[in-house]
């Protein structure tokens, strides 16, 4: 994981360039390079810089260094010097590529690292080479010969990215939004499972992802054995790291699961091998008692990260920086895991493995219950999924790089998407039934078994997993949203410290003065106030999704699953 940064000039000539606050002349690099310092967490092993001024273009690379510690510096160029790469995040079929290319040339191809693939698949297939890699990436290519450029992000939005465009009419790209903070009067998220070709002056986008099930009800019965087949392969070729790693242990179904399959797969290879686990909550929190007992049961050396309300409340200027962002669900959710990335680092990792998009595909959020029927529920599940660039995926990359720790998140595998998103609503939701599901799933060697509470959400991911992967109290444990699992103090304090900071009258007010996602609640207005402190154009408004439940379904508006009526306390 990495941030990546550049400019194009549309005159394909000299950039114009600000002087610094101080009205001290800079040079294009020293411009670049400080401006791009500003998502520097993203990559602290080493930054990279590479002009070509005839062209007005400069390309910069921040980076963490996971795979390729010695030869994976970047920006890339091609043996030739006329392709330039700077790329975020990891091809996970990289050694397949690298072998292809090497039977395709003739040669004995060996890459740099896993980003390298993408120049050698440029060179073979051009823009063409966005549907030969899987992984979680977003990437910058230039091409000195053609002077054309080209921009990806992969299909789910994993990895995050800006497009932004200055008074002169310059392409600026940066993985974080406050690199274009004072440069751009117009900036947008980069739509996931797009490219972006051409030259500066004209420049096509085109959505090179678009599954069946976007625009289709599904029709195929579950098959158990193959999602726990499908989710057993995004995890080992996730697995691929030249660093230590670990995994985050909420005690809830999907980081579980996640963490029992590593560690199965991990154990081929050395049968001594315990991995690294970590929780965090606010003292005698929910989530402690499931993630002890989830470590027990797959012998893993576990931390337990507490933290205060105080700490978490100091953070949240700091989180809304980071996270670019100003929706309530994502910073409640986001401050304990911006503790505990922070504690993880001081350990030494640089990757962690997560449960991250579950919930959007299996309707694991307890306001699913609510669906009225399975065609509104699964175009729901599609909305989220589609989404998760503004929520989960945000919340979760950026809150882990706010350390330069790199996070993982198997289930976003696209063959495991595109599989279980292809199983039929009737399935995938809370009040799927053994009858509603195909009898040989039930099948574990050649024994029929039935499964506890068939109407609990994401019911076939845990059906799937119910032999010898977690305890039956976590497998079958009702949905705990995390920001409640860390305590349920956190959000009823959060929620009361945010409401001390806004008067009456400015809620009064709101719509005047954000007139885009007007904030309705004292909460919601004093996480924009904060936000608009760093982010003060209103084009940056316009990047931020509201994440609120679906209260037409007759759901709280409240995000928090404790809000929900189906909840069911742990304290």
């Amino acid at each position: 994981m990495c941030g990546i940064f550049a400019v194009f000039s549309r005159s394909s000539g000299a950039l114009t360039v600000a002087r610094s606050a101080s009205g001290r002349k800079e040079s294009l690099r020293e411009f670049v390079y400080r401006q791009s310092g500003c998502q520097r967490h993203r990559g602290p092993d080493h930054t990279g810089v590479v002009l070509v001024p005839e062209h007005g273009v400069a390309i910069v690379q921040e980076r963490l260094a996971l795979l390729g510690i010695r030869t994976g510096a970047q920006p890339m160029q091609s043996a030739s010097g006329e392709v330039i790469l700077a790329a975020n995040g990891e091809i996970y079929n990289y050694l397949e590529i690298a072998a292809d290319i090497s039977q395709r040339r003739g040669i004995n191809y060996t890459p740099r690292s896993d980003s390298d693939v993408i120049i050698g698949l440029y060179e073979e297939f051009g823009r063409d080479l966005v549907h030969q890699i899987t992984g979680m990436f977003t990437f910058v290519l230039y091409d000195r010969t053609k002077k054309t450029l080209l921009i990806a992000r992969d299909p789910i939005g994993i990895i995050p990215l800006y497009i932004g465009e200055d008074n002169d009419g310059n392409i600026w790209i940066s993985s974080e939004m406050k690199c274009l903070v004072g440069v751009c009067c117009d900036v947008k998220a980069f739509p996931p499972g797009t490219l972006c070709w051409g030259t500066p002056d004209h420049l096509t986008f085109e959505q090179f992802y678009n599954p069946k099930w976007i625009s289709t009800i599904p029709t195929h019965q579950s098959n158990l054995m193959l999602l726990r087949k499908k989710l057993e392969n995004a995890v080992r070729s996730h697995l691929q790291c030249d660093v230590p790693f670990g995994a985050l242990l909420s005690g809830g179904v999907d980081s579980s699961l996640i963490a029992s399959i590593a560690t199965k797969i991990m154990r081929e290879r050395d049968p001594n091998f315990r991995l690294k686990t970590y929780s965090v909550g606010l003292r005698g929190a929910p989530d402690f008692k499931y993630s002890r007992m989830v470590a027990d049961y797959i012998g893993s050396d576990h931390t337990e990260v507490y933290f205060t309300i105080e700490e978490g409340l100091d953070c949240i200027p700091d989180i809304i920086r980071h996270l670019e962002s100003y929706d309530v669900t994502t910073i409640r959710a986001s401050i304990p895991m911006y503790l505990l990335s922070r504690f993880i680092k001081s350990e030494g990792l640089k990757m962690v493995l997560s449960g991250e998009g579950a919930d959007e595909i299996f309707g694991g959020y307890l306001y699913f219950h609510c669906a009225p029927n399975p065609r509104d529920f699964h175009e729901e599940t599609v909305t989220r999924v589609r989404c998760l660039h503004l929520a989960d995926c945000l919340r979760a990359n950026k809150s882990t790089m706010a350390w330069g720790l790199e996070l993982r998140v198997p289930f976003l595998d696209t063959e495991f998407v595109n599989y279980a998103m292809n199983i039929r609503p009737e399935d995938r939701m809370p009040a799927a039934t053994d009858q509603a599901i195909s009898p040989e799933i039930l099948e574990s060697e050649g024994t029929a078994k039935r499964v506890e509470n068939p109407k609990i959400e994401k019911y076939i991911l845990r059906a799937a997993f119910r032999d010898n992967y977690l305890p039956p109290e976590v497998l079958w444990r009702q949905k705990e949203q995390f920001s409640d699992g860390v305590g349920y103090q956190w959000i009823d304090t959060i929620k009361s410290f945010a409401a001390a900071h806004v008067d009456e009258e400015d809620l009064q007010h709101a719509q005047e003065a954000f007139p885009i996602n007007t904030p309705t609640t004292k909460e919601a207005l004093y996480y924009r106030q904060v936000f608009k402190e760093f982010f003060p154009a209103e084009t940056f408004d316009t990047t931020v999704m509201k994440w609120v439940p679906r209260t037409d379904w007759g759901c709280s508006a409240d995000p928090s699953g404790r809000a929900q009526a189906v909840h069911v306390a742990h304290a």
